[in-house]
């Protein structure tokens, strides 16, 4: 069985490494990308945000059908407030902001909240906190995007830095 606190715990712990990836790479290259196909940096960033802010917020809210080509327009009034040419520290401290406002509304749910089945964009139908889960997820799909971009600029990302730790420790 997977337990709410559990996901919602994980979920910050992976949030704050994208907040340190953040943080970390070069304020001035935030538009960055390898390729030109590519997200940039930034980009990567932002749509990091608001995806979790807004989805969450979806959820919060009591939708159960996240399908349909206007699910975009209904996800906008749970989006956050930061610009999407925010710099480092702004988008660092939306990150940080948000998650902790998601995390602590979703841990105040009853437990029924969670049981519930919402049909997710691409039309599976999931338990709300199957769908949280996905969300985190997806969110650490671009993180390691991210990661690729840092370590394309010669920077470890914080994983790795804390992983090289504990072997030396050894």
């Amino acid at each position: 069985m997977v337990r709410v606190d559990h996901v919602l715990s994980s979920w910050k712990g992976i949030r704050a490494d994208t907040i340190a990836a953040v943080e970390e790479f070069p304020a001035g290259e935030f538009n960055f990308r390898p390729i030109a196909e590519l997200a940039a940096f930034g980009e990567i960033a932002y749509h990091i945000l608001m995806a979790g802010h807004g989805l969450t917020g979806l959820l919060l809210a009591g939708e159960t059908d996240l399908t349909g080509p206007e699910f975009r327009e209904r996800m906008k009034p749970h989006l956050c407030d930061v610009r999407q040419d925010a710099g480092a520290a702004e988008l660092a401290a939306a990150l940080g902001a948000s998650i902790e406002q998601r995390t602590g509304e979703l841990a105040a749910q009853p437990a029924e909240f969670w049981d519930q089945i919402v049909r997710r964009m691409d039309g599976q139908e999931l338990t709300r906190l199957e769908m949280v889960q996905s969300i985190k997820e997806h969110e650490l799909t671009h993180r390691q995007q991210l990661f690729t971009y840092l370590r394309l600029k010669g920077i470890v990302p914080a994983t790795t830095r804390r992983r090289l730790a504990r072997q030396a420790a050894k």
